[in-house]
């Protein structure tokens, strides 16, 4: 081999090198970020049931683990209650919409927030696997309120909320009745696409080497995060699963996988043109027809 053939060989090689260094370095810090929701930087709560004319009490309760929670009640004169989980990284501020519609149609709200969101201690996220006793608190706290009666409790949860509540109900029977709302099917089967989201890289080769990172720095199997083998124990409790045809957070064919895993009694609301969770922002007296309509039904 020439030595100009053997300077381009070399050259070619310290190229792929510095390449693919770059690119591990890129994908473990996403890793790191798509895992934390810092203090600093998150999203936290400006506005309150309050500034919509909604009673309510500011509470804080602890973790099993010792990690101090905050969140929301919205008491109504009413034995039914809905406790309400909001989405990854998001904030209660998200759900005062529905709190409010909840509360018309006379619900008590309990807005549940999970560690590492809002107001709430911790930073790092955990997908479901640490987050069980943070709802099992608040149920607690929310059941044993005046006039509410357990046998009409209902859990609503959106996005990451979605499938916590799938895992949450799954294992508690104190939930009567439960809507999902763009839920992940899985983190398996939501990766590729909640990446393009959340990092503006390419699915592949970064989905991948992102998942390779997270399951190192998480210490945790994302197959072991999948609400497909949740679902199925819900019933004979009933279940409306919610997914839009232009949800661009998790996968499109989530809903359609939960609730073909999803034993009766069991519905499915699927609409074409509807965004990731943006159901009661698109269609508001649908979304008031079916989801309350379905809380009516069965938390009689």
């Amino acid at each position: 081999m020439s030595r100009a053939k053997r300077i381009a060989l070399w050259s070619a090689v310290l190229i792929l090198l510095a390449t693919a260094a770059g690119t591990a370095k890129v994908t473990k810090n996403e890793a790191h970020k798509l895992l934390t929701n810092p203090r600093a930087g998150r999203s936290v709560s400006v506005q309150t049931p309050g500034d919509l004319g909604l009673p309510f009490e500011d509470l804080s309760t602890t973790s099993s683990d010792g990690t101090v929670l905050r969140g929301w009640f919205v008491p109504a004169d009413s034995p039914r209650l809905i406790l309400v989980q909001h989405g990854y990284k998001d904030r209660l501020q998200s759900m005062l919409t529905l709190t409010q519609l909840l509360h018309r149609r006379g619900y008590q709200v309990m807005l549940i927030c999970v560690r590492a969101h809002d107001r709430s201690d911790g930073e790092r996220i955990f997908f479901g696997q640490r987050e069980m006793p943070d709802m099992e608190a608040w149920a607690k706290i929310a059941e044993a309120k005046p006039g509410v009666d357990r046998a009409k409790v209902g859990m609503f949860g959106v996005s990451m909320g979605g499938s916590l509540a799938i895992q949450y109900t799954a294992s508690h029977d104190d939930v009567k009745a439960l809507v999902a709302d763009s839920a992940f099917s899985s983190l398996e089967d939501t990766i590729d696409t909640s990446v393009k989201f959340f990092t503006g890289l390419p699915s592949f080769p970064f989905g991948p080497m992102i998942r390779f990172w997270a399951e190192r720095e998480g210490d945790f199997d994302p197959e072991a995060v999948d609400a497909k083998k949740w679902i199925g124990a819900v019933s004979p409790r009933p279940v409306l699963i919610m997914q839009g045809g232009a949800d661009q957070v998790v996968s499109v064919s989530s809903g359609q996988k939960l609730f073909e895993r999803a034993s009766e009694p069991k519905e499915f609301w699927f609409e074409p043109a509807v965004g990731h969770g943006k159901f009661l922002k698109m269609m508001p007296d649908q979304f008031e027809k079916r989801v309350v309509g379905f809380f009516d039904a069965h938390l009689k």
